[in-house]
């Protein structure tokens, strides 16, 4: 069973991203949504609290926790879901995505907002390309609009949306309506001397999420808590914990295999051994992880990230990885699975392989997806 937990900031966040932040005059640009092991961290640490167990000796070894294990080797935790949401009047939580790269909201000069859908399409005789796949995601459009940037998708939307629809206009949300960024300057500090040291000013972006708004976390193989406060993002600043009801939005993974194709799309960045590629697939198209496979015909992924982080156990920083981020879309053809339940079992499990080929990342939310409608 999945338990949620609803993260709501009481202060500003320091989201911070993986560039470097130590010479003067550097600029700390906050991320959002953040990485999900953010919230991995976050829930870990209180768990680690609640139970009493020393951190320092957590670090070093020396004391396993039963679903932590340790550093080296992680237990049965997991982040399986990391989203922003929304706290609405009494207590029922909706989620927010960021557009899978597969929608493109375009307007016309003082036009309405029109959202649209890429599909894929084997190009036309005499025409050739780089591209890997046999079809490319392309969009038909009868005239010329520009494309705009700066939404989200609500939870209403993001149903339609794996079910294979087009979401309307009225399911967008402005990220102004979501949150700001506030510039904020900071100085370097001389540990030696107790004082600000001399010519290091910095600057840092902090996020000022809105009263309702925060973070949605799914957790798997252990019990986090459902009250108090835990420590989120850079400096530790507070965020309130809560335990919530959620029944994330699926499609029928039965009508999938009746149609036997569908879309997979990320909801956490992809740390694949094969760059952009799925796990599993083939140069030639073929597909196969666990007991799913199919023909990847076509992708729509993003420009890469790189995520990294900060390994407070080892106090180093983690291996840098290039990641394809979330959003991306990927479909399939002629899927094959043994059952239904072996989809199911496949989104439970993530993109990654039995054994996982990094259970640490795998346990801090990494490769989640979800099936939609192709």
């Amino acid at each position: 069973m999945t338990t949620y937990c609803f993260l709501q900031p009481l202060d500003v966040l320091y989201l911070r991203g993986n560039k470097l932040f130590d010479d003067p005059g550097s600029f700390g640009e906050s991320l959002v949504p953040p990485w999900p092991s953010v919230a991995a961290g976050a829930l870990r640490s209180r768990i680690l609290a609640d139970d009493r167990v020393d951190p320092g000796d957590f670090a070093a070894g020396r004391v396993p926790h039963p679903t932590l294990g340790t550093p080296h080797r992680p237990g049965s935790f997991r982040v399986t879901d990391f989203h922003l949401a929304r706290c609405e009047a009494g207590g029922r939580i909706e989620g927010l995505f960021a557009l899978p790269a597969d929608l493109v909201l375009t307007q016309a000069d003082l036009g309405p907002l029109t959202v649209e859908r890429l599909k894929p399409h084997s190009a036309a005789a005499g025409i050739q390309s780089s591209a890997p796949l046999a079809k490319l995601p392309l969009l038909a459009e009868p005239a010329r609009r520009k494309t705009v940037s700066g939404f989200w998708l609500t939870q209403r939307g993001w149903a339609r949306y794996l079910a294979g629809e087009t979401p309307a206009a009225d399911d967008v949300e402005p990220i102004a309506n979501l949150w700001k960024l506030d510039t904020r300057i900071g100085v370097g500090l001389d540990a030696e001397r107790r004082r600000a040291d001399d010519g290091k000013l910095f600057t840092g972006q902090a996020v000022a999420l809105t009263p309702d708004l925060g973070f949605l976390v799914g957790v798997r193989g252990a019990e986090p808590s459902t009250s108090g406060t835990v420590r989120l993002g850079g400096d530790g600043r507070a965020a309130a914990i809560q335990g919530v009801e959620y029944a994330p939005p699926a499609p029928d993974v039965d009508a999938l295999l009746r149609a036997r194709r569908c879309r997979i799309v990320l909801t956490t960045p992809g740390l694949f051994a094969a760059g952009w590629r799925l796990p599993g697939s083939q140069p030639d198209g073929h597909w196969q992880l666990g007991e799913v496979s199919g023909r990847l015909v076509c992708a729509a992924v993003p420009r890469a990230e790189v995520v990294s982080g900060w390994d407070l156990a080892r106090w180093q920083p983690k291996t840098a990885q290039r990641a394809v981020p979330a959003g991306s879309v990927y479909w399939i053809e002629d899927l094959h699975a043994t059952t239904p339940d072996a989809l199911r079992k496949l989104a439970e499990m993530g993109l990654w392989s039995d054994p996982p080929e990094n259970p640490h990342r795998r346990a801090e939310g990494f490769n989640r997806f979800t099936f939609a409608v192709y």
